[in-house]
């Protein structure tokens, strides 16, 4: 079993609770942060599927190109969108670039759902 499985689906969970909550500084800054934490598991859940099929990747990006070439993800684009946006808020903090990705999360959310249902298959 994937041990990255459980903990993305449960940082998937809490990312859909802090975006479910009242909109305010506090819970736009605790929703970047759920979705840093599920983005790290979601790239290190398609790392070990990887491994265990013999295949490689050891980043972020080459991770989601390995998974779009699999099959494992089906919007590349939006996953890069994903990865850039993990970059930013990871290492600069800059309240209107918080705004605007507090915006995107919503749109984040499918994508993840997605690939944790892939993954959760090829696991099974």
């Amino acid at each position: 079993m994937n041990p990255h499985l459980d903990r993305f689906n449960k940082a998937l969970r809490r990312l859909q609770e802090a975006l479910d909550a009242p909109a305010g500084d506090l819970v736009r800054d605790a929703s970047i942060q759920r979705f840093e934490f599920t983005f790290e598991l979601a790239w290190k859940a398609i790392k070990n599927t990887a491994t265990a099929e013999g295949l490689e990747c050891l980043s972020p990006r080459s991770c989601l190109k390995l998974a779009f070439g699999q099959g494992w993800i089906d919007e590349e684009p939006i996953w890069l969108s994903m990865l850039d946006d993990r970059n930013r808020a990871s290492h600069t903090y800059d309240e209107r670039l918080a705004e605007q990705l507090y915006g995107r999360l919503p749109d984040y959310l499918n994508p993840f759902r997605r690939l944790l249902e892939m993954l959760e298959n090829k696991s099974a």
